[in-house]
This record gives C-alpha cells, sequence and structure tokens, in this order.
C-alpha cells in the first residue's frame, strides 16, 4: 500500500460499555472523518469476578449505545472499527455477545455488507497443564511465583492477552470491523498504525496515550471523545468536548500514572520506554509527543494470561452506627461481632470482613486512629462460604452483633445505639486472580485464530 503520512484514530470511550459514551463530543469528531474509530472495552481493574463467573460489568444497553454510534459512522465512512478486549473480560462468550450486537445492529440500520472478523482469548486449562508437564515455565508477574498445578486447577477460567498481531492479521484479511478478545489496551490503537506502515515506537505511545480516551485531556471528563494522530516523526492528540484541552500537564501525566516506574510499561511483546518522550503544546487542545520508544522481547515471545477461580458465595451487610461511645469503640464492637461469628462456626471455612466507612470522614485509616471525630459510621460486613445459605448466615450473624456488642460502661439496653439492616444482600460469588503470568510461545498467534464473517446486505 502506498505510504501514508498521517493517520488519525478516534476513540470514543476509555472503557466501552462500562459507562455510556457522551454523544456530543463523538459527533463532533466523527465529523472530522477520522481513519479509523478504535475503542478498548476491558480492564483487570474490575477484578476477577466478571471474568470468573463469564459476565460484564457494563449493562447491555450502554454496550449496544456504545457499539452503534461507532458501527453507524464507520460503516457510513467506509472506514475500519476495532473493538478489544469484548464485554470487559474478552472470555469467549464476551466476543460473541459483541458479534451478535454488531449483526443485529447491522440489520437495524440495513447497512450494506460487510466484513466482520473476531477472535477468541480463551485458553484451556489441558493446553496448560501438558506445557507445565513439558518442563515450561509459566512465570509470574507482578512479584508472583510461577505458576503451580495446584492454582491451576483452583482456575475457572483463563484468558490470554492478544498483541498486536491479531489485529493486524484481520486488517490483512480485509475486515471492516473487528471485535477482539482480551487484549492489550495498546494494541487496539497500536495495530492498525504499524499496518499502515508508521513506527512501532510512535504506534504504541499512540496506543497508550488513546487508551483511556479523555482521561488524558483537561479538566477532567470521562467518556468523552479524544482522537490521536499519528505521522512518521511524532503523535498528537486532541480533544474533542469543546471544554477539554489535551495539554503537557494532562498527556504527561496520563502517560505516567499507576506505576512504580512511570517511564516504562509493558505492553504485549515488548516494552514502552518513554524516559525521552517530549510534550510540547502543539495548538490549544492539541498536545504533541515525541522521543518514544518500542523495547521488543529478548527471545520467545510472552503472552500475559489471567486467570480467575470462585473462592465461594458471598452476601453483603450494611450496619449505620450514631452511638458515640459505639463510635469511640468501633473496633472493640467489629471484633465482638467477629467473635461471636468465630465462636458460633467453628470449623467452618469461611471469610468475614468489616470495612468501616466514615473514621474522621474517610473510609478506613492508614494508621490507628487515637480520637474518632465522625458523628456517623457506616459499616459493611462481607462474608464469603461454600454455599449461599452459609454465607448469608454469617454475614447476617456479624451484622446483627454489631447491635449486641458488650461493652464497659453500657447500663441497660443500647437499643438507639445502632440501625442495622435486617437482611443481608446476595452479591456475586467472590473469586481470586489466580493467574497473572506470561507463557512463551513460539508464534504470537498460537493461542489467537482470526475468523471472518459477512454482515449486512440481505442478510
Amino acid at each position: 500500500m502506498a505510504k501514508k503520512q498521517q493517520l488519525r484514530i478516534l476513540c470514543p470511550n476509555g472503557h466501552l460499555g462500562f459507562a455510556p459514551t457522551k454523544e456530543e463530543s463523538f459527533f463532533i469528531g466523527a465529523a472530522t472523518r477520522p481513519d479509523y474509530y478504535c475503542c478498548d472495552s476491558g480492564s483487570d481493574d474490575i477484578g476477577p469476578a466478571p471474568l470468573g463467573a463469564d459476565k460484564s460489568v457494563g449493562m447491555y444497553e450502554w454496550q449496544k449505545h456504545d457499539l452503534e454510534l461507532m458501527l453507524v459512522k464507520a460503516r457510513e465512512q467506509g472506514v475500519p472499527m476495532i473493538i478489544g478486549s469484548a464485554g470487559d473480560t474478552g472470555s469467549n462468550s464476551r466476543v460473541d455477545l459483541y458479534v451478535q450486537i454488531i449483526k443485529d445492529l447491522a440489520k437495524e440500520h440495513r447497512l450494506p455488507k460487510f466484513k466482520l472478523a473476531y477472535f477468541y482469548s480463551e485458553v484451556d486449562k489441558a493446553y496448560i497443564k501438558k506445557k507445565m508437564e513439558a518442563g515450561v515455565v509459566i512465570e509470574g508477574l507482578d512479584g508472583r511465583s510461577p505458576l503451580t498445578l495446584e492454582d491451576l486447577e483452583k482456575t475457572d477460567r483463563i484468558v490470554a492477552v492478544a498483541g498486536v498481531h491479531p489485529y493486524i492479521r484481520a486488517l490483512e484479511m480485509g475486515a471492516d470491523v473487528i471485535i477482539g478478545g482480551r487484549s492489550s489496551d495498546c494494541a487496539v490503537f497500536a495495530a492498525p498504525a504499524i499496518w499502515e506502515g508508521f513506527p512501532e515506537d510512535l504506534a504504541y505511545y499512540l496506543g497508550k496515550v488513546l487508551e483511556c480516551a479523555s482521561f488524558c485531556a483537561e479538566p477532567y471528563g470521562a467518556k468523552e471523545t479524544v482522537i490521536g494522530t499519528i505521522t512518521h516523526e511524532d503523535v498528537k492528540v486532541t480533544a474533542m468536548h469543546p471544554k477539554q484541552r489535551c495539554t503537557v500537564a494532562s498527556v504527561a501525566g496520563h502517560a505516567m500514572y499507576e506505576r512504580s516506574n512511570p517511564y516504562y510499561e509493558y505492553v504485549a511483546g515488548g516494552m514502552l520506554d518513554m524516559t525521552h518522550c517530549r510534550y510540547e503544546q502543539y495548538d490549544e487542545k492539541t498536545c504533541r509527543i515525541t522521543g518514544s520508544k518500542f523495547i521488543p522481547t529478548e527471545g520467545k515471545i510472552k503472552v500475559k494470561l489471567e486467570g480467575s477461580g470462585k473462592v465461594g458465595e458471598k452476601y453483603i451487610g450494611i450496619a449505620g452506627i450514631r452511638d458515640p461511645y459505639m463510635i469511640r469503640n468501633i473496633d472493640r464492637v467489629v471484633e465482638w461481632a467477629a467473635g461471636q461469628v468465630r465462636e458460633t462456626f467453628q470449623g467452618v471455612d469461611y471469610h468475614l470482613d468489616f470495612k468501616i466507612y466514615g473514621k474522621n470522614g474517610v473510609m478506613g485509616e492508614l494508621e490507628p486512629v487515637k480520637e474518632i471525630r465522625s458523628h456517623e459510621l457506616c459499616v459493611v460486613v462481607e462474608g464469603v462460604a461454600p454455599t449461599k445459605k452459609l454465607a448469608e448466615e454469617i454475614t447476617l450473624m456479624g451484622t446483627r452483633q454489631l447491635f449486641y456488642a458488650r461493652l464497659p460502661e453500657v447500663k441497660g439496653t443500647a437499643g438507639t445505639a445502632a440501625f442495622v439492616v435486617d437482611e443481608v444482600l446476595p452479591a456475586t460469588a467472590a473469586y481470586r486472580w489466580t493467574m497473572n503470568h506470561v507463557i512463551p510461545v513460539d508464534d504470537p498467534m498460537e493461542l489467537f485464530q482470526v475468523k471472518m464473517i459477512e454482515v449486512g446486505g440481505d442478510e
């Protein structure tokens, strides 16, 4: 293909479907006719429960809303649309959900035929076990030990985190719309830039700056559209909301947040080095970035694996406390309640947690508080056990025993001391991350197979 001098990618939302995309800035961006519409739809920030339970955390209506905005404009303009980590987790069922939504929207809007590519990210435990038995070490990330067969057996669902490779393969196949399984956030945006011939050094930074959409702009405003422009020399990012700007401070701050080393970030297939990035104010709403570098992984390619395993069923209880004496002695109150549960359920495998909100106006504390100045506390009680009945019983007892705490200097009833919810609420089952590891592969496409179908037209 002819070498392009620049490529413009519209990102409408930092997490598609988590909350609805704001339409005003989206349509402002769409009116500039970008080359691609791309959006990430997943994260491990939401915890292990959605993956383990195989569900979305975003409402179906929100997901459809965001996909509809992108699909209609992308097809109207005849440019590709790319979605990564479908349905929050990128599991197979979430990919199928998004594929079906695209089919439904194509029919609803009577869109002409187009090519829809998709790929799955789930990995079978038998595949991992076979690798381990053959001597392959599945290395842990963030201080974790290598994967053990015991942790593998405790895992309910595994997804591999794709890099740019399946997206590039889909573009090579002529895809108009791509629905991806679990993916590196950067990959969704870096892939089309790399496929169009732009440098990896800049393409991965483009992905980094676009992945959270308007989080890289100021003043703060989520779910607003930004457009990233890549050339062979730089990356520029522009806010579409009339009152937002992408500034040196907002873009650099976003690029370096939430990491122990703010100048490096692991991306699938390598490391993004931002040590020598230079940020300049290009115009009122645009920041220009140069100097980023992508460092490929040496040796075998390693693919990240995320695994979730069920711990037990969960219930939630809520208690409000206003009595000054109980508030001053809240730690004793909580210990009394926990002790009563321990006494009653000896030998039972359970977990009980009390989260105290309102100590001096904040949630909990980092250090012991000598004097609690709050006039009211909220205690959230979380109980986890092997069965729903047992989880409900443990949580209910833990919550009600707050009311019955035996404190010194209390004479007679403490009936006005606390209001305790008389029922507890069922919650999503408790899960834990069993896998945050990397597996070496001979081929970056080893865990991903791209499929293509035709959608629209007379379907």
